[in-house]
C-alpha cells in the first residue's frame, strides 16, 4: 500500500498537466486533481495491484470531468450549436508581435476531441489506453484524434473549416 501511495504521488504532475489542459483554468484544474486523488483514496480497493496505476488515475479524472461537464449542462439548460458560432471559433489573425494562443485554440475543440488529443499527444498514452480511459472503442479514439488535429490546425492557421457552408442572403417575398 505504501509503495502504491508513493506511485500515486509521482503521478500528480501528470494529473495536473492533463487537468489544466482539460479545464483551461489553474484553479479548476487543482480542484479536479484533488477530486481525483480523493476518489482514488476512497476507491483504492478497486485498483488491481500490478495494473497501470496511471491509466486508472486518468480514467478517474476523465469520469469526474465528464460528470462535472454534464452537471453544468443540466444547470444551464441550453446548448450552443458549433455551426452557429463557427465564426467565433477561428483563431485571431496572426500579427508578428503576438504569439499563437494554443491554449485558447485547444479550449475551442469539442471536449471529446480535446481529451483524446491531450491524452495521446501530451500524456503519450497509446490508443488502447485512451480507449480504456475514455470508455470508447479504439476506432472512435482514432477518429476523434484525427478530427482534433485537423480542427486545431485550422484554428491555429485562422481558417474556417472547409465544410462550412457559405452564408446565404435571404430576401423577403411578398
Amino acid at each position: 500500500m505504501a509503495a502504491a501511495a508513493n506511485s500515486l504521488v509521482a503521478y500528480i504532475p501528470d494529473l495536473r498537466r492533463y487537468a489544466r489542459a482539460l479545464t483551461g483554468d489553474a484553479w479548476a484544474a487543482d480542484d479536479l486533481v484533488q477530486d481525483t486523488l480523493e476518489r482514488a483514496c476512497e476507491r483504492w480497493q478497486l485498483w488491481t495491484a500490478g495494473s497501470d496505476l496511471r491509466a486508472w488515475l486518468f480514467t478517474l479524472m476523465h469520469n469526474l470531468f465528464v460528470d462535472g461537464a454534464r452537471r453544468a449542462l443540466r444547470q444551464q439548460h441550453h446548448r450552443v450549436d458549433v455551426d452557429d458560432v463557427a465564426d467565433e471559433l477561428v483563431a485571431p489573425a496572426r500579427a508578428p508581435e503576438h504569439a499563437l494562443d494554443l491554449q485558447r485554440c485547444l479550449m475551442r475543440l469539442p471536449q471529446e476531441q480535446r481529451e483524446v488529443l491531450l491524452l495521446v499527444s501530451v500524456q503519450d498514452l497509446g490508443y488502447e489506453e485512451v480507449a480504456r480511459i475514455t470508455g470508447v472503442p479504439i476506432g472512435t479514439v482514432m477518429s476523434r484524434l484525427s478530427r482534433a488535429r485537423s480542427r486545431l490546425r485550422e484554428l491555429m492557421d485562422g481558417r474556417q473549416a472547409a465544410a462550412a457552408p457559405a452564408p446565404v442572403a435571404l430576401r423577403r417575398l411578398k
